[in-house]
């Protein structure tokens, strides 16, 4: 329960999250609660009533302070990876060979970045703009760049850009447990195909049926763990859709287990409704799914042209494995990955028996390409969307009946 939430009886609260079966196998009941419409289910959910944000509510998290320090932070790291480290490694003739890529393939890895880029602002659109009228293509594109200005500004792990598309979405009117449940959704597609890519073509090859090799701890296990993550997020899907009001039965106890229960409340159920809402599309084969595979896909072959624009072959499996064991690197509480992904893709690549001068160079300019080109127009995408949520603010303060906010909090939006 969000704060400043009024409390709510049993029997007002939305049974099995945003969609899935109840406990008996019937679509669950979705009960309204007063102020404000009904609530609906996940295909069709409307924009709530609540009022405009609160002054204990959070805000984006970007700040002044923290753009500032995280550009220092950046440039610092940049220089670092570009000029000190390929001196450390014995390679000082790297940046003459970054300087004299094949400019071709390199533009063809630019454009295909910004496809990338595209590609996940159909999957956030069809994701999140279902039954939103204010999602549209506009909000569709500018909360994703957000989303990528947090990342790479925030040393959160990602968790910015999180904060940054929770954050419009509660002011565009979408409900917190809607919120909740879609984003576990679209996390659910977009990293069923990132473990699955692991699983294939780590057992691939291991096997043989794939070229290029490799040893059991970088093909056989990865796969192992991703299939065992897979199947581990794919049985969250029988969650019951009581399961939270289960627990609420027991948090009601004294002692420790009350306290747990309290505490898990939640979750489980809001995990179990979201994977079961991936579930739902994938099942309804909307196209705007494969907004994930392009994600994906487009940027692992930015990868594969930056090897090819500085004399590089590696094979594609090889280079699936190379790029989503590198990613692990994102991580680490590091603006952006900076120098986790790095050092993880150039381990990776190397531990797959490509040269070390040849990987570094690429990894190098294919992270130019994959952090600077979304990041500019991400910064430009989060100073947009500050506007249309001020539009979105505005427009609930002049609804009748509605609140204004004090003068203060209009200038936080």
């Amino acid at each position: 329960m969000q704060s400043g939430e009024p409390p709510r009886s049993r029997t007002q609260r939305r049974v099995g999250g945003e969609s899935g079966p109840a406990a008996d196998g019937s679509t669950p009941a979705v009960i309204p609660e007063p102020p404000g419409p009904p609530a609906a289910v996940d295909s069709a959910a409307p924009a709530s009533s609540e009022p405009p944000r609160g002054p204990g509510e959070p805000t984006s998290g970007l700040t002044k302070r923290r753009v500032i320090v995280g550009a220092v932070f950046i440039a610092v790291m940049i220089g670092g990876l570009y000029f000190l480290v390929p001196k450390l490694a014995g390679l000082n003739h790297t940046w003459g060979e970054l300087s004299h890529g094949d400019v071709l393939w390199l533009a063809l890895a630019a454009f295909l970045e910004l496809v990338s880029v595209a590609g996940y602002a159909v999957l956030f659109r069809t994701v999140f703009g279902r039954g939103m009228p204010r999602i549209d293509w506009r909000a569709s594109i500018e909360i994703p760049l957000a989303g990528i200005a947090a990342i790479r500004l925030l040393a959160a792990a990602g968790a910015g850009g999180v904060a940054v598309t929770v954050w419009a979405l509660r002011i565009a009117g979408m409900a917190p447990r809607v919120i909740a449940c879609r984003m576990v959704a679209s996390y659910a597609i977009q990293y069923s195909i990132y473990l699955g890519a692991i699983t294939v073509c780590g057992l691939g090859l291991w096997t043989g049926v794939f070229a290029g090799g490799g040893s059991f701890a970088i093909t056989v296990l990865p796969a192992a763990l991703s299939a065992g993550a897979i199947a581990l997020v794919a049985s969250m899907a029988l969650v019951p859709g009581d399961f939270e009001r289960r627990l609420d039965r027991l948090a009601n106890r004294s002692g420790w287990p009350g306290r747990l229960a309290a505490r898990l409340a939640t979750a489980p159920a809001t995990v179990g409704s979201g994977i079961r809402t991936a579930m739902d599309l994938v099942r309804q084969r909307r196209l705007g799914l494969l907004g994930a595979v392009a994600y994906w896909g487009f940027d692992i072959a930015v990868l594969g042209l930056c090897f090819k624009a500085f004399g590089g072959h590696v094979s594609v499996a090889v280079l699936v494995m190379g790029y989503f064991l590198g990613t692990l690197g994102s991580l680490l509480p590091l603006p952006g990955g900076i120098g986790g992904v790095e050092g993880g893709m150039i381990g990776a690549f190397v531990a797959f028996g490509i040269p070390g001068d040849r990987a570094l160079v690429a990894v190098l300019a294919y992270r130019a390409i994959s952090f600077w080109l979304p990041t500019l127009p991400g910064i430009v995408g989060y100073l947009t969307l500050r506007s249309t949520v001020r539009g979105w603010r505005l427009a609930d303060q002049i609804k009748p009946g509605q609140v204004e906010d004090p003068p203060a909090l209009q200038t936080r939006a």
